[in-house]
């Protein structure tokens, strides 16, 4: 799985903005030429954060964009998300072949009375723990968690379970 540079743009943006919230906005313009990436290219992705609500944008002379809310409550999952889309990471496209078939049936304890068994595909059931474990820990880590890790030496907490 790897994500796309808009993502990396987006998160990176978001990050200037956050750490220069006491000048209130940033135009395209500086903000292009901090990330090294065209003024149209940053447009169409920061227009996508302005439309869910991540950042807004000031209009007039001395406009740009600025945090729509605290970078506490910017997640990195939400961010994501907004970027590449809320599709699911797995699906399960060999559900129908003799092998997932067999393995259905040596996991089901006894003879299934239907077909459930045999349609739930136990590849995607490990896939999907990943996905929620993944999830979690992007829904953990905030903007302001990525400040507050910079100026503390650059060292996140690991959340082990």
């Amino acid at each position: 799985m790897q994500f796309s540079k808009s993502t990396d743009y987006a998160l990176h943006a978001l990050i200037h903005l956050a750490h220069s919230e006491r000048r209130e906005n940033i135009g395209i313009k500086e903000l292009a030429a901090t990330l090294d990436v065209s003024e149209s290219y940053l447009s169409k992705i920061m227009s996508k954060l302005r439309q869910d609500g991540i950042v807004r944008a000031v209009p007039g002379v001395n406009g740009g964009y600025e945090l729509a809310r605290p970078a506490e409550q910017i997640t990195f999952l939400e961010v994501i998300q907004v970027i590449e889309g809320r599709q699911r990471l797995f699906e399960c496209s060999n559900i129908d072949s003799p092998q997932h078939r067999l393995l259905a049936e040596e996991d089901a304890a006894e003879p299934a009375q239907d077909d459930q068994n045999h349609r739930e595909c136990l590849v995607k059931k490990v896939m999907d723990g990943a996905e929620q474990h993944l999830h979690q820990y992007l829904r953990e880590h905030t903007i302001q968690s990525v400040l507050d890790a910079a100026s503390h030496g650059g060292s996140f907490a690991i959340h082990k379970k």
